[in-house]
């Protein structure tokens, strides 16, 4: 099914329940993607804003820049398979609450991508695809740190001191 073939630019948005400039830290966060990018899964920091994981589907090395814009509430993701080879592919942007009309403590996250004119009908489909599942992964995450640090809600979370039963 190649249902994104013609397509030479794929959007993916989620809301999420927390405010946009800790969206916006999550996004930027070159560890933290390494917990929601499929193809640079795993990272750890190489440099300054640069970052390497693997990707999940063939276990090839995956690099990544990072340059984020606060006042546009922007991050650009320059990726490829070394850093002598990235190219700006994907940004996030990152929409304030309030400025589309929902709670001001809230926002909405999107995930851009350009096809390259090189790329496969077969490779572009499963970007496509693969952004979309990882909004789901960062509107997750984006919702434990919402809920507090361990992901639960901040009622249920033990006391210092307290051992969970198990």
């Amino acid at each position: 099914m190649m249902r994104y073939a013609g397509l030479l630019c794929h959007a993916a948005t989620v809301a999420v329940d927390v405010p946009a400039e800790e969206a916006l830290a999550f996004m930027a966060d070159g560890i933290a993607l390494g917990r929601w990018a499929m193809g640079c899964w795993n990272t750890r920091r190489a440099g300054a804003n640069l970052f390497v994981g693997h990707s999940l589907f063939d276990q090839s090395e995956g690099w990544v820049r990072i340059a984020v814009d606060r006042k546009l509430l922007n991050v650009d993701y320059h990726v490829g398979p070394s850093p002598a080879r990235l190219k700006h592919q994907n940004t996030a942007r990152v929409i304030p609450g309030a400025d589309v009309g929902r709670n001001p403590r809230t926002c909405l996250v999107t995930l851009l991508a350009w096809r390259p004119g090189d790329m496969s009908d077969a490779d572009w489909n499963r970007i496509c695809l693969t952004h979309e599942a990882e909004m789901l992964l960062i509107q997750a995450w984006l919702g434990r740190r919402g809920r507090g640090a361990r992901g639960a809600p901040a009622a249920r979370r033990p006391r210092a001191g307290r051992r969970l039963k198990r």
